[in-house]
């Protein structure tokens, strides 16, 4: 699924815990706002990688500027599930 936030269409996304989501910014700038139901815990945090092609996700812009942790999160293939 894909959804595009702007101002102009002040949509907001509900993600439900344990979802995986990821964004792309399409403008110069942009403000996002997490309300979650838990206290952050970096330790606690995982990920997957952006691009990987089991996950058949077809990015606006093919070669985003990436953090360094988000560009070396796995491939769906060697996640092992959670709880």
């Amino acid at each position: 699924m894909s959804l595009v936030l702007s101002e102009k269409n002040r949509y907001e996304l509900y993600v439900p815990r344990g979802f995986a989501h990821g964004f792309q910014v399409l403008s110069e700038w942009a403000e996002v706002l997490y309300s979650t139901d838990r206290t952050y815990s970096p330790d606690h945090e995982a990920g997957v990688l952006w691009s990987d092609p089991e996950l058949g996700i077809s990015w606006p812009i093919p070669k985003p500027i990436l953090s360094e942790k988000d560009a070396k999160w796995p491939s769906l293939k060697y996640i092992t599930p959670g709880p």
